[in-house]
Formats: structure tokens, C-alpha cells, sequence
């Protein structure tokens, strides 16, 4: 079964033990390590503050770090295809 991207909506974001985690709108909370994602892994707690969600609440930003995640993305992510900073 393949989610669709439209009906996961972003509410707020939170870091907890090297893992981040998306609050969505209809109540989930979903959480990856942070090392799947090398960019933000290497930020620091000031960078990793520095996001904003999309108007529409499907993603997240990061200017300073130039980053970008959404709910779709964080669920179907395949960590094999991606290297991991160690």
C-alpha cells in the first residue's frame, strides 16, 4: 500500500536521542534516526532549530543546512539507497 503524499500534513517537529520525529495532524508521531538524513546529523542544535514548515504543512526546511524532509519522504525512506555519516 503506497501513501499518498497529500493527506500527511505536518503539525510540529521534535529531536529526541539522535532520532527526529514529525508530529502529523491526524494525531501520529513518526520518527527516524538522524543519521538516516547526513545533513542534519552533522548540524548543530542551533541549525537543527532553524526550520520552517511548508504553508501547506507537507514538508520541512532547513535554510541553514539546506535540507529538506516531508512525512512522505521520512515514511517511504529507503536507508540502503542513501550513504550514512558513522
Amino acid at each position: 500500500m503506497k501513501i499518498r503524499e497529500s493527506i500527511i500534513k505536518i503539525t510540529k517537529i521534535f529531536f529526541r536521542d539522535e532520532k527526529i520525529f514529525l508530529s502529523l495532524e491526524d494525531g501520529r508521531e513518526i520518527g527516524s534516526p538522524l543519521k538516516w538524513y547526513p545533513k542534519l546529523y552533522d548540524a548543530s542544535e542551533v541549525e537543527l532549530m532553524d526550520y520552517s514548515i511548508s504553508p501547506g504543512g507537507y514538508g520541512v526546511h532547513w535554510k541553514k543546512v539546506d535540507e529538506d524532509l516531508s512525512a512522505y519522504g521520512m515514511l517511504n525512506h529507503n536507508q540502503d539507497l542513501k550513504p550514512i555519516s558513522q
